[in-house]
């Protein structure tokens, strides 16, 4: 990358105003409702038990209507339903790909979309949730990185990504039924690795992901849930404090000088200030190891000596790789590497004793894949020629 490319900006993405109206309750913590339903005359010797019942029959139950809310008075339900309302991010389309993995194409406030990816496999079921529309920070192998930022999702609009894929895969439990009584969950996983950097819109993600969590709800466990950084040093730490999820970064290079042009952020926090931050990860350990994602891109990244500077690099972080074959995209500068390159690779990181494994690419049919999010109303529309000389590869191009 040229050496005056823009470096992510170093402040938090433009909040979604709020609308007037009547106020959305999705995306809304315990505190937050209990608040909102005093203010609208709920006594507060109730108020708690009300957002206990509330919380039950959105987040466990799916309903989206007061008036199914049975162990409420009527003439509450009504109260509510003038001052509230249950929505979440609106299904435009859904794409299925010949393996199974669905991409859902949801609009949201203002008319923006972002892309969200279910993929089934034998033993879970993983949601690819976003957390903004478009992204800061310009990676120049990702084509979610060719879009602009608009705005960070509410945490409304995040967790209700997961209610909307759960609504398609039709798993909300009838009242009175528990969340795991019917066996196991199609949408066992979420991971943050859709369009945006999360910790670019920490409070918003950390609100939904505890909801998600919530017992009396939603009910996924912490460890089943992911975020991926691609290294937003500063907010690293809370992540594990305020939110307790798996962390995963986006590494992807082996020198500040190839990291700087695939990853701009790198710029502002490189290789050893990134890995410094991670060594003293509140929740590093065995059994919560991170994982380091690594795009194998042909020519740049895909050294034996990459291999081996990797494991150097990561010594001492317990720590899994996952080495990602580029998914590649009209435009896209880079090639994926040959597959006997991708195994030598994870042939050297296995021998010095980390789990290596290769991904499976998912979803490539329908744009689904690492890397290849990008909503179609939001496209900036580059050529491969400008794409290429952003990222200073103009003469691959």
């Amino acid at each position: 990358m040229a050496a005056d490319a823009p470096i992510t900006q170093d402040v938090m993405t433009i909040p979604r105003k709020l609308p007037e109206g009547p106020v959305n309750i999705v995306g809304l913590t315990r505190d937050k409702l209990r608040e909102a339903l005093i203010a609208i005359g709920t006594p507060e010797k109730q108020a708690k038990m009300r957002v206990n019942q509330i919380w039950q029959w959105v987040y466990q139950w799916g309903v989206r209507d007061f008036a199914e809310m049975t162990n409420l008075a009527k003439a509450y339900r009504a109260q509510l339903a003038d001052h509230f309302v249950i929505e979440i991010p609106e299904l435009v389309s859904k794409q299925v790909s010949a393996d199974g993995t669905r991409k859902y194409l949801v609009r949201i406030a203002g008319g923006h979309e972002v892309e969200v990816v279910y993929i089934p496999e034998t033993d879970r079921g993983t949601l690819c949730v976003s957390s903004q529309v478009g992204c800061t920070l310009t990676c120049s192998f990702c084509h979610t990185g060719t879009q602009k930022l608009v705005r960070n999702l509410t945490a409304g609009e995040i967790v209700g990504q997961i209610m909307m894929a759960r609504d398609d895969l039709d798993e909300w439990p009838q009242p009175g039924v528990g969340t795991g009584d019917a066996g196991p969950r199609l949408l066992s996983n979420v991971v943050l690795m859709g369009m945006g950097e999360p910790l670019y819109n920490f409070d918003n993600v950390r609100d939904a992901m505890k909801i998600a969590m919530d017992g009396e709800g939603i009910s996924l466990s912490r460890r089943r849930i992911t975020l991926s950084t691609s290294g937003v040093v500063p907010e690293i730490a809370k992540c594990a404090e305020e939110i307790g999820c798996l962390l995963a970064v986006s590494f992807h290079a082996t020198t500040d000088e190839v990291r700087d042009k695939l990853v701009p952020i790198n710029k502002r926090w490189n290789i050893e200030t990134l890995l410094n931050t991670l060594r003293s990860y509140p929740k590093l350990s065995n059994s919560e190891r991170i994982t380091f994602e690594y795009v194998m891109l042909k020519d740049v990244n895909d050294s034996d000596e990459d291999a081996r500077r990797l494991v150097k690099l990561i010594q001492g972080i317990p720590a899994k790789i996952n080495l990602i074959p580029f998914n590649e995209w009209p435009g896209s500068p880079y090639q994926r590497s040959d597959w006997q390159r991708i195994e030598k690779f994870a042939d050297i990181i296995y021998k010095a004793g980390y789990a290596s494994p290769i991904r499976t690419p998912r979803g490539e049919d329908i744009m689904a894949a690492c890397g290849q999010l990008k909503s179609a109303t939001e496209r900036a529309r580059k050529s491969r020629a400008q794409i290429a000389a952003e990222a200073g590869l103009a003469d691959q191009a």
